[in-house]
């Protein structure tokens, strides 16, 4: 019989990799940015532009990101993706220029989609078993640290180092570590993959075939799956990337670094709660209270800043909302749609996710600097309650559509 899982082995190797894979390609940004821009006689708004447009483009490659995992499988994608990581992170350490860098950071968010969790989710679900949503929310779990962990690490970093140093150092990270561990899961993967073959011949390994929906009706939810992820992926990344220095404009100071420590350990919070208690709600569900999360917590943050409690009330509703969310976007388009061609449809929720977050990092430093701090919060508020309409909107669908297939 197929295993129930991934094995803890390659389930704690995939965990180990996403903290490593976020922390040097998207964490750790926010604290090089200055530099960058002072070293390229650019803005840090122009900076962070810049960033956007790699966001950007990493998102239009995520549909085919998730394709050739779903035909060559997740493991082997992600060791070519951690070379790839490699190359494109010493190729920027060595940019002469900003215009090369523009280029090369585009490549380097592209190649991201082969190894972060778009692409380990895959990688779970392709070893197929019953227990494959609670393997992500495990390796969300133990990915959870990434930004608590890279924050004060870059920073460290690159006071003894320029930049261009910490970005070679983070190169030789994808090299000598995320490469060999993706190696080992891809071979793992190619071994679970005959057992699958056999069970699937003896009628065990069925696809998951997730909720009967008609024509339209599974139109519709794709859309607004789709919309809602796209929706709180702007909030999410306009807060994430911004969160050190939000705070710090605020007025919070120092105490702004421990609060936006605060959004790790909320993460995880969030994460061990739903391993021990998630199962009794569906993946619907889950997504609506993500969703809810993130305009309260801005509006804690904008009704007391530079309130040092209130700041910590935010970081902690932010990093909750933050958990659950990274666990349903893998989770609720299984549910869904199941397991068949999940890659691809993976790809088209992170495409509409990470297009719309493109644009958070630099329309939220544009905002903050013509409107103001408070407002640019509530705007992303508004579009964070725009995700819970979404998924809101789904729970109807799929409950009304469960109680006509009852009767």
């Amino acid at each position: 019989m197929a295993a129930d899982r991934m094995p803890a082995s390659g389930l704690w190797a995939l965990g180990f990799t996403q903290i490593l894979g976020y922390g040097t390609l998207f964490y750790s940004f926010s604290i090089l940015a200055s530099d960058m821009a002072l070293e390229f006689g650019w803005t840090e708004q122009s900076i962070f532009g810049a960033f956007s447009l790699a966001l950007l483009l990493a998102g239009l490659v995520s549909p085919t990101a998730g394709r050739l995992a779903d035909r060559y499988g997740a493991g082997r994608i992600m060791t070519a993706g951690s070379f790839v990581c490699a190359l494109a992170l010493l190729a920027s350490a060595a940019a002469p220029n900003g215009f090369i860098f523009v280029l090369l950071l585009a490549v380097t968010q592209a190649a991201s989609t082969l190894v972060l969790y778009s692409a380990a989710f895959v990688a779970i679900v392709q070893f197929g078993g019953s227990k494959a949503q609670r393997s992500i929310v495990h390796l969300t779990l133990i990915a959870g640290f990434a930004s608590t962990l890279f924050w004060p690490l870059t920073t460290f970093l690159h006071e003894l180092l320029s930049w261009r140093s910490v970005y070679v150092s983070f190169a030789l990270i994808h090299l000598a570590v995320c490469a060999p561990l993706h190696a080992m899961i891809a071979a793992q993967s190619r071994r679970q993959s005959d057992i699958g073959r056999q069970t699937a011949n003896a009628g065990a390994g069925e696809e998951q075939p997730g909720i009967s929906l008609s024509a339209s009706q599974r139109q519709a939810v794709f859309i607004l799956l789709l919309a809602g992820f796209a929706l709180e992926g702007l909030t999410l990344s306009a807060i994430l990337v911004h969160l050190v220095p939000l705070t710090q404009a605020l007025g919070m100071g120092s105490m702004g670094l421990f609060v936006a420590g605060l959004f790790g350990p909320a993460q995880v919070a969030s994460r061990f709660t739903n391993m021990l208690f998630g199962g009794r709600l569906s993946q619907t569900w889950l997504a609506v209270i993500s969703s809810a999360l993130l305009p309260i917590g801005l509006a804690v943050l904008i009704a007391t800043a530079p309130s040092a409690a209130g700041g910590v009330l935010f970081a902690v509703l932010i990093g909750l909302g933050s958990g659950l969310n990274s666990i349903v976007s893998g989770t609720l388009p299984l549910e869904l749609f199941g397991r068949k061609g999940y890659g691809a449809l993976l790809g088209w929720v992170t495409a509409a996710r990470q297009t719309a977050a493109a644009l958070a990092p630099f329309g939220l430093s544009l905002a903050m600097a013509h409107l103001g701090v408070a407002p640019s919060l509530g705007l992303a508020g508004l579009t964070g309650a725009g995700a819970l309409v979404c998924f809101g909107s789904i729970v109807v669908l799929t409950t009304r559509r469960r109680m006509a297939v009852a009767c």
